[in-house]
Formats: C-alpha cells, sequence, structure tokens
C-alpha cells in the first residue's frame, strides 16, 4: 500500500516562501511521475506542478510559473515544492499524488495514489 505524507504547510504572508514536502513509502518511488496539485475552498482541485520519475522533466500550471519549483530526492523518496513569491490566490490545500507511470501528467485523474493534504494560508 503507497502512502504519500505532506509537511510544510503553514501560514505566510504574501511575498513569503514555503517548501511543501511529501514522503513517499510502499512502491519502488523512482519508477514513478509525481504531481502536485491544489485545491481552494469552492473550487476544483487543480494541477500546480509534475516532475518524471527522474526529475528530468517539469511541468507548471501558468499561475505558479516563475514561482514555484519542483524537485525530488528518490534516494530519500521524496518529492519537494519550493513555493516563492506567494500570493493570496495560493491559499488552497496541496496535494501530492504518484502516477503509476513514469512521465509526467498534468491531469490529476492520470494519478492512482494521493496524499491527505496541506493547508497552504498566503495573508495578504
Amino acid at each position: 500500500q503507497v502512502q504519500l505524507v505532506e509537511s510544510g504547510g503553514g501560514l505566510v504572508q504574501a511575498g513569503g516562501s514555503l517548501r511543501l514536502s511529501c514522503a513517499a513509502s510502499g512502491r519502488t518511488f523512482n519508477n514513478y511521475a509525481m504531481g502536485w496539485f491544489r485545491q481552494a475552498p469552492g473550487k476544483e482541485r487543480e494541477f500546480v506542478a509534475v516532475i518524471n520519475w527522474s526529475g528530468v522533466n517539469t511541468y507548471y500550471a501558468d499561475s505558479v510559473k516563475g514561482r514555484f519549483t519542483t524537485s525530488r530526492d528518490n534516494a530519500k523518496n521524496a518529492v519537494y515544492l519550493q513555493m516563492n513569491s506567494l500570493k493570496p490566490e495560493d491559499t488552497a490545500v496541496y496535494y501530492c499524488a504518484m502516477r503509476l507511470g513514469s512521465e509526467a501528467n498534468i491531469l490529476a485523474d492520470e494519478y492512482r495514489y494521493w496524499g491527505q493534504g496541506t493547508q497552504v494560508t498566503v495573508s495578504s
């Protein structure tokens, strides 16, 4: 059984930074693409960033491009989301997810396993 556990969320002022971590267990982590998605109150879950199995290929939503960076450490079974220049509209629950495929995909339905989420709140 795969477990994904996010950490690093919190309350930050606009313009600040946070680094989210996602620890994975239960499968050979370095075979699979990982994704970050978020859901704000009253809104649908949306794609934020995805990374392929090796970390070479990454894709970002236009709304976060240039501010967020995703990376992974396959030796530690972990994936990260560095979030800089945070805005109030970034406020959401952030989820990491594992796709049972090596290449990244921006569609949430492509991801089989999900973490419980971590709250990010950006105050203005």
